[in-house]
């Protein structure tokens, strides 16, 4: 059996060694979305690794017979037809473990912008810093504290549980929803030193977290979990945050909501439309933006690499 594996959106260097250590041959050149299947089938890959750019829908799945495993570097699989594809007989595998703090690091980034304005301060400064200096200060002088306040976390998978433990060491108080999860253990590092903490999340309905949280953070596969109806029940001036999937807080009824004042702000990785995210989400002033890096860490990206190495070895050897 051939042994070559192409990485199309490229693969950290430590996973691509432990790929090429156990006699796998790895190409990391990038190919065109429309030139896949063919590129699969002239060089006889096995293997095909992606992450959020390369779509492996059912016609490349089945133009491509030689194909035997598919593999996300990353945790959501939304650009790949996974069960199609398993029904074929071609593994799928992907990384949850590997960027979950990344992610939760880059929701908290997202808080600290909102609550105290950094991302309008850094628009505005460069250009009328030197002469509306008093003006800025007044404008960006009603910032908020974390600590004291309550975080709502719909899905408490790995990347929620990362953003309570933060959360946590801020001194907020955490409210979870997962319809899969009763109570979670956390366990926190502290200089060394290791902190339990349980998380009940039995006595937290969807509606009371809804109501009762500050900020909400959305770590969920899929869907609309957010619309318009939900977010007539949450607090006046809450903070939403999206760093799981585009969609997941529905974007016409999010723009409502902000220009009514519902919504005093939003932090956005991902959007509906990538790459091209509608102009109104880009441009609004109360809205912190990042283009979808939420695992774009150097230390997540190694832990990418080398997961996803081990679990094709696995799989192919």
């Amino acid at each position: 059996m051939s042994k070559k594996i192409l990485a199309n959106d490229g693969i950290d260097a430590q996973g691509k060694a432990l790929l090429e250590k156990a006699g796998f041959t790895v190409i990391t050149e990038k190919v065109a979305q429309e030139s896949l299947a063919a590129a699969i089938n002239d060089h006889n890959y096995v293997g095909l690794t992606v992450r959020s750019a390369t779509k492996v829908r059912k016609d490349v799945i089945d133009a491509c017979p030689g194909l035997k495993l598919i593999g996300r570097g990353g945790v959501g699989m939304d650009n790949i037809d996974v069960d199609y594809a398993r029904g074929k007989g071609i593994a799928v595998v992907n990384t949850p473990a590997a960027s979950s703090h990344s992610v939760a690091e880059l929701v908290f980034a997202h808080l600290f912008n909102s609550v105290r304005f950094l991302y309008d301060s850094n628009r505005q400064m460069p250009a009328n810093g030197d002469t509306q200096f008093d003006a800025l200060k007044k404008k960006y002088a009603k910032g908020i504290e974390l600590k004291g306040k309550t975080i709502g976390i719909v899905g408490f998978g790995r990347i929620g549980q990362s953003v309570a433990k933060i959360a946590l060491g801020c001194g907020m108080k955490v409210l979870a929803f997962d319809p899969y999860v009763t109570q979670a253990r956390l366990d926190l590092d502290i200089e060394g030193a290791s902190q339990r903490v349980y998380v009940d999340l039995a006595t937290v309905p969807f509606e009371r977290l809804l109501a009762e949280s500050d900020f909400i953070t959305l770590h969920v596969p899929g869907g609309k979990s957010i619309t318009k109806k939900e977010i007539a029940q949450m607090k006046n001036g809450v903070i939403l945050v999206n760093a799981a999937r585009g969609g997941v807080i529905d974007e016409a009824d999010l723009i409502e909501a902000l220009s009514s004042g519902k919504v005093a702000h939003a932090g956005l990785d991902v959007f509906e439309n990538e790459p091209t995210p509608n102009k109104a989400l880009l441009s609004h002033p109360k809205i912190s933006l990042t283009p979808h890096i939420g695992a774009a860490t150097e230390e997540a990206q190694e832990r990418i690499g080398i997961e996803l190495a081990e679990k094709i070895i696995s799989a192919l050897s």
